[in-house]
């Protein structure tokens, strides 16, 4: 699964996920949205959840794409992005600047969430344990992540999540 991140540059590059696995050359930057290839937009916005039904298919399904950018001008930036779009599922930020805060998952997070939820745990291993609390972050989401994994399609996710929501 490659990882690409449409990046704003607008934040601060010493708490930037993105940038830091890109150093890692564990995700591709694209500064414009024209040079960012097609694939699932991981959207906050979407009307559909990510699930593992996913997963199938060549390309753009072979590619996460993210969005790198303030919370103010994501919704605008998204739509430009090419590929279907899909929105996560409730899981809780690990992250120093939004610890325990549903929904508020910064890049890594938001990878992580979705290489497990489409079979590919390991990998969100990888790129979480290059970040000191990255460990955390499956802790915090283990059950949820597993039973939206287990899930067949988005309208299974978006039940599982009602019952996280619920509670």
């Amino acid at each position: 699964m490659e990882l690409h991140v449409r990046y704003e540059g607008d934040d601060d590059p010493e708490k930037c996920s993105a940038r830091k696995l890109a150093r890692f050359d564990l995700v591709s930057l694209h500064r414009s949205t024209r040079e960012t290839p097609a694939g699932i937009v991981l959207d906050p916005y979407a009307d559909r959840a990510l699930s593992p039904a996913d997963a199938e298919g060549d390309p753009p399904h072979g590619r996460l794409i993210a969005l790198d950018c303030s919370w103010e001008t994501a919704e605008a930036e998204a739509f430009r992005l090419d590929g279907p779009h899909r929105s996560l599922p409730f899981l809780v930020a690990a992250n120093p600047v939004n610890y325990g805060t549903p929904f508020q998952l910064n890049t890594v997070e938001a990878f992580a969430g979705a290489l497990c939820i489409l079979g590919y745990r390991d990998r969100a291993e990888e790129i979480l344990g290059k970040f000191r609390w990255g460990h955390t972050f499956l802790e915090l989401n283990e059950e949820p992540l597993r039973r939206y994994a287990d899930c067949t399609d988005s309208s299974d996710v978006v039940d599982v999540q009602s019952e996280y929501l619920d509670a």
